[in-house]
């Protein structure tokens, strides 16, 4: 999940030459961009949390330990009686959802909250094993259950450390986070008493819904803006097929600013993947001002990648321009190496680069089911597959698993959901991942809250002064919703 996008979250970019460290920034209201997270975030203190290696397993690892990094702030506490928000983490550093998740601190200034950011296991610096926490078996140990079983002990045990015992506990995530605050809440109901789950894709990554639907939503975005931009999009992706065809490699080469002359259909897949993947990240990251959460990327970046297409000198060169708005934020690649920026993997939206993207691909092999394919019918890209078949060959070969399709939807219900409660699903229309999430109320507390300006969990980032009125709206429902599910808690463990 390019969260996750999450999956989101998440990536190492090769610019220039160097490998940087992708970490995003939180922008000023003035849009100036802050260059420390410790400036960003200076009322939080990074601890370290001994969690349990193993929740389910009492023999194979007896009663080892690992350092689970958490973030923690009480500045706007009502000690001992305000409540807690804790952030589900998901796939990245922990930092990098700290600062970009400004709501929750503004929204706990308002009702006196706590609030925790806690980092997913085999994420950011939360490695059980340390640098052999991807190799096999130890890998094994990365699921979403026991990713639960940590939050739900943290929870438990800070509440105790804390004095904060009948504190009640809402969980906030966004994408997959916003998964696992869903799930938080479906399993652990006795420790969490609400959830806001943002631009959370829980029917889509469970296998259920059409496997068409997130490029299709990735490309009416660029409709939206103007059919001619799919078109152009489109007729460029057949031009580079047809020189595939023809291996005019060479040609290919010159049209993409590519560092080495592709040679083979396995080189020509890779340029497709790549080129799809710059779409993918600007339809989830359409802000209405710039950002640096997952890369740099300018206001509106939809809206730029179509002018930019639609006002090239031909399709080729448009099309290259139009992704280096992605891949070359910075201008100073004088080439683009298919192989480093960008891995192929079991999440056909992208898994990112270095560590946390062989965790994200892991969890892809095996609980997160995201077989999404282009057709070039239904959508603008080339056809590009990933069937059932597919990801078995692929998971069985990479990591030795098996996928198990259907289990995600067994273990948490997938839209099953009629006797859960106290959950708010937000989703952006801008947001390829929205169609894969709940978009409609299921019960008086299973609340869905639709933001027509919205891209990928915008209602969670800060406040902005740029912020279209649907997701201010947005935010203030959601305030309120909060509130009640707080109010209605405290009245009960009074």
């Amino acid at each position: 999940m390019a969260a996750h996008r999450l999956f989101l979250g998440f990536m190492l970019l090769i610019l220039g030459g160097k490998t940087e460290t992708r970490l995003s920034v939180m922008e000023k209201l003035n849009n100036e961009v802050t260059p420390s997270h410790r400036d960003l975030a200076p009322d939080f203190k990074e601890k370290y949390f001994k969690q349990v290696l193993d929740h389910f397993n009492y023999n194979s690892l007896g009663n080892g330990t690992y350092d689970q990094r958490y973030l923690i702030t009480d500045q706007s506490w009502k000690k001992g009686n305000g409540p807690i928000f804790f952030y589900t983490g998901n796939e990245g550093d922990i930092w990098e959802f700290a600062r970009n998740t400004g709501f929750i601190t503004e929204l706990a200034a308002v009702q006196g909250a706590l609030v925790i950011f806690a980092e997913h296991r085999y994420y950011g610096k939360s490695l059980p094993f340390g640098k052999d926490s991807f190799n096999i078996p130890e890998v094994g140990l990365l699921t979403v259950e026991q990713a639960l079983a940590d939050y739900a002990v943290m929870i438990t045990e800070l509440k105790e450390e804390l004095g904060a015992q009948k504190c009640p506990v809402i969980v906030f995530g966004g994408s997959y986070g916003g998964m696992l605050s869903v799930y938080m809440r479906i399993r652990y109901p006795n420790i969490v008493t609400g959830a806001l789950a943002a631009s959370a894709p829980i029917l889509s990554t469970a296998g259920l819904g059409d496997s068409r639907q997130f490029f299709q939503d990735v490309t009416a975005d660029f409709e939206k803006f103007k059919p001619a931009c799919r078109d152009a999009v489109q007729g460029a992706f057949q031009k580079l097929n047809t020189l595939a065809q023809q291996k005019d490699y060479r040609g290919i080469q010159s049209a993409f600013s590519l560092c080495k002359t592709p040679s083979t259909p396995k080189d020509i897949h890779q340029l497709m993947g790549l080129l799809r993947n710059a779409f993918t990240m600007m339809a989830m990251l359409d802000y209405p001002y710039s950002t640096h959460f997952m890369g740099s990327m300018p206001a509106f970046p939809v809206k730029v990648a179509c002018e930019t297409m639609l006002n090239g000198t031909d399709l080729m060169s448009a099309l290259r321009d139009t992704v280096g708005i992605v891949y070359n934020s910075t201008g100073q690649l004088t080439c683009y190496d298919l192989y480093s920026l960008y891995v192929e993997c079991a999440d056909p939206t992208g898994c990112g680069l270095g560590f946390d993207s062989y965790a994200w691909d892991y969890q892809a092999c095996t609980e997160i089911e995201m077989c999404y394919e282009s057709n070039n019918v239904t959508d603008m890209f080339p056809p590009m597959a990933f069937t059932e078949q597919q990801r078995e060959q692929y998971c069985s070969k990479r990591w030795g698993v098996v996928p198990r399709p259907g289990w995600l939807k067994t273990q948490y219900w997938g839209d099953d959901l009629a006797t859960a409660s106290n959950i708010i699903f937000s989703n952006g229309d801008l947001d390829p991942w929205a169609n894969g999430g709940i978009r409609k109320s299921l019960s008086p507390s299973l609340i869905a809250i639709n933001i027509p300006e919205g891209a990928h969990h915008l209602d969670l980032r800060e406040s902005n002064p740029n912020d279209p009125e649907s997701v201010i709206m947005a935010r203030k429902e959601e305030s309120e919703i909060i509130a009640r599910w707080v109010k209605a808690a405290m009245k009960e463990s009074s």
